[in-house]
């Protein structure tokens, strides 16, 4: 009698405990489900970025001595002619009334209430440009006109170049909760704005900035967790049930899914997980990647009944094949995920990390909830069909018939493809990462293209010592670098100290225009600045835009949309003309958009590092599993191939990716190397069996072909579902990945089959 392995002893054991294995599953699966209502959601953008990141660290110091950048910016835009009418003028006056009202607002800056200072006689007058709108003569509207389009400091920033629309600008406080903060903020805003609406109706209001965009982060992933998982589940579960052809086998299937998830949200909630748009989608990920275990072991029982086996036989036997497949696509899709820990970006991390459990729970699952539940479920034996397996014996002929062609065939496509990589540009846009579809994009679109641009470079200037922003060469240097950057054509507005003074100093000498220039005493100018600070009301001073030792002064470089390297390249122009000009006035810029513009670039180097590692270990892996460097180094080619293929024609097809780019080889290797392990698993099984090279192929095809599709196809279609996302970084991830899936199935049909023969001659 031949002794048993310890799988069949395992497998006897399973089924023979079904009920109290299914009664544990179910137990601890309640257990840790319940730690899901622990899971939270932040609206904060910052949760991108890790606590040393070094521009971050930079935008804290900015915000430290300067304030924190949290803001709402409200464009006014008549739906014909200019802003400069009372009634336009009447609304902009209220609704800056209004904004001060605003939760957590500590500051308001709109067209209407721009400190305006004019000379009178010997004194300094500083007021709202705009008193009493309703009240106003043509010949006020003309002169706030023509006050407003030449005053540099707010043309461009507060009212379009071209005078048809107007901003107002409220910067926020925010408490120790923000999330709660923004939404309440917000609502308050949308609110107002409803009511603006209606009482003017001939003007339309947009509403953008810091503030609302962590708001529409919140929205995209309460959509992408709540919208997206029901399709995919619901994906799943028709195109298992259509090509399993066996509805029991599809519940079977979709319990152990559920269980999964279940488990690994809950998982997600003891440990304190907070999702944000980046990582939203692990429960997603996690439901598409489970599956292939779940399919295979059902599929290899179907046959086994459909062979004549009994239920429990073919449950023993399909334990008995996959149960090794199923451990080592597990430990390569666990460790590709892993890899994730490398990336600069928090959310990446947490997404890898959860993902790389629930496939452990999976894989767990399917070894023992799985096959308890078709033991106790009452599966037939389905009749067999020609159809599936005539398709793949035929498929595998013609492999083997036209293998030459193929293998050359593949590799002239792959060349091809590969060559639309130098084409990639690696970049993000910041604000283009949510779709058309929200408001929020909407808004800013209709922003940056009539009124001003929403991403900013900002510098502070130092002028190295107490007092020293109202030194004449300091003050030069500068004005120097600000007239600089507005020679530049990607900006479209310059914020800067010396503008201030410049009008001072006019104001102070009768308002002569010929004295709009720099004072060129250091004690005159500190007198102006001093009486200019004494007439600012309360609420409008210039603790924004100068430190408190009056040393270092803020510039805010207003720039048109521009991707993270435009931007970087801008920085870096600007601090070469530093160098050069005037040494020591500043470092590298700060604030939200150069610390989006350094993220992707950032993690594409880190996720270099963790995506290397991860591929020599399963490199490794595989080598020790087939028990051949020749057999593990020809399994790297279907494994290596489908990323760059996929990373190439998007190359070809849309030019740049950002962040989605920087994770997905890692993501879709630990995937795709799945379909390659079942192929050789089942080949090399052929070929010590004593079957030549071209007979193992067709055997594997007849085998394993038709698992191989149906798990490719739920992959790809699962994956493809965040492509309907409307966050950016999601849908292009979904893309990248579904494409690198199919790419993997077609390499593993008809590029390894090829290698396999025309490498592996020996006779049996």
């Amino acid at each position: 009698m031949t002794a048993r392995s310890p799988l069949d002893r395992y497998a006897a054991a399973i089924l023979r405990h079904r009920w109290p294995v299914l009664g544990l599953a179910a137990l601890v699966m309640l257990a840790v489900t319940a730690g899901a209502g622990f899971v939270s959601v932040t609206n904060d953008y910052r949760s991108l970025f890790d606590e040393d990141n070094p521009q971050l660290a930079a935008l804290n110091a900015l915000e430290d001595t300067y304030g924190a950048s949290n803001r709402a910016l409200i464009a006014i835009a008549p739906r014909q002619g200019p802003v400069f009418t009372r009634e336009t003028l009447g609304a902009i006056e209220k609704l800056t009334e209004t904004a001060w009202k605003a939760p957590y607002s500590t500051r308001v800056d709109s067209l209407t209430n721009y400190n305006h200072s004019r000379a009178d006689g010997d004194e300094l007058i500083v007021q709202p440009l705009v008193e009493g709108a309703g009240a106003l003569t043509d010949a006020d509207l003309e002169r706030i006109g023509t006050i407003a389009l030449n005053a540099i400091e707010i043309s461009g920033r507060l009212v379009s170049r071209d005078g048809r629309v107007a901003g107002l600008v409220i910067d926020f406080a925010m408490p120790e909760n923000p999330d709660a903060a923004v939404v309440e903020i917000t609502d308050y805003l949308n609110g107002v704005l409803d009511e603006a609406r209606a009482r003017n109706p001939s003007i339309d209001y947009y509403l953008t900035g810091d503030v609302p965009l962590n708001r529409a982060f919140a929205d995209a992933t309460k959509d992408d967790l709540e919208a997206l998982a029901p399709i995919v589940f619901l994906i799943i579960t028709v195109v298992a049930a259509v090509l399993l052809r066996s509805v029991l086998g599809t519940a079977a299937i979709v319990a152990v899914l559920m269980f999964t998830i279940n488990t690994t949200v809950g998982f997600a909630g003891w440990i304190g997980t907070v999702f944000n748009p980046a990582n939203s989608g692990v429960p997603i990920i996690v439901m598409t990647v489970a599956v292939a275990h779940s399919v295979h072991i059902v599929q290899t029982v179907l046959a086994g009944m459909s062979g004549g086996l009994d239920r429990n036989a073919a449950i023993a036997e399909s334990i008995r094949v996959n149960a090794w497949p199923v451990f080592l696509t597990s430990l390569t899709t666990v460790i590709g995920f892993l890899s994730l820990n490398a990336s600069d970006s928090p959310p990446f991390r947490v997404l890898g990390n959860l993902v790389a459990f629930g496939v452990f729970c999976a894989f767990v699952y399917s070894l023992t909830l799985l096959p308890a539940l078709l033991s106790i479920l009452p599966m037939r034996a389905r009749k067999v069909r020609g159809g599936k397996s005539a398709f793949f014996d035929r498929f595998g002929e013609f492999v083997v018939a036209r293998r030459t062609v193929l293998l050359w065939g593949s590799a002239v496509v792959a060349v091809v493809l590969v060559t639309g990589i130098p084409r990639l540009e690696l970049t993000d846009n910041w604000t283009r990462y949510l779709s058309e579809r929200y408001q929020f994009r909407q808004d800013t679109d209709f922003v940056i293209d009539n009124l001003t641009g929403i991403e900013a470079l900002e510098y502070s200037l130092n002028s190295g010592q107490e007092e020293g922003i109202t030194e004449p060469d300091y003050l030069r240097k500068v004005e120097a670098f600000a007239e600089w950057f507005r020679k530049q054509p990607e900006v479209t507005h310059v914020q800067a100290f010396p503008d201030i003074m410049k009008r001072l100093n006019k104001n102070m000498h009768g308002d002569d225009p010929e004295y709009y220039r720099l004072p060129d005493n250091a004690d005159l100018a500190s007198q102006y600045l001093l009486l200019y600070e004494l007439s600012l009301p309360f609420g409008r001073d210039l603790n924004n835009r100068i430190d408190v030792g009056k040393s270092a002064t803020r510039m805010t470089v207003v720039l048109r949309s521009l991707t993270s390297q435009a931007q970087r390249e801008l920085d870096a122009r600007a601090l070469a003309w530093m160098r050069t000009n005037a040494p020591g006035l500043t470092s590298e810029a700060s604030g939200v958009s150069i610390v989006f513009a350094h993220l992707s670039q950032r993690n594409i180097r880190s996720m270099l590092t963790g995506t290397i590692v991860a591929m020599g270990l399963i490199s490794l892996i595989l080598v020790f599993v087939f028990r051949s460097v020749r057999v593990g180094l020809i399994s790297l080619v279907p494994n290596f191939l489908p990323a760059a293929i996929s990373l190439g024609l998007w190359g070809y097809l849309v030019g740049r990716v950002g962040l989605a780019g920087s994770v997905m080889t890692a993501i879709a290797f630990g995937i795709v190397v799945d379909d390659t392990i079942h192929f050789l698993t089942k080949y090399l099984k052929a070929r010590r069996e004593g079957l030549a090279a071209p007979e193992a192929v067709r055997s594997a095809f007849r085998s394993i072909g038709h698992a191989l599709w149906t798990t490719t196809a739920v992959l790809a279609l699962g994956f493809l579902v965040f492509a309907s996302s409307g966050f950016e970084i999601s849908w292009a991830l979904g893309l990248l990945v579904s494409l690198t899936i199919i790419f993997a199935l077609l390499a593993d049909f008809l590029l390894l089959p090829p290698l396999l023969m025309a490498l592996d001659r020996r006779k049996s």
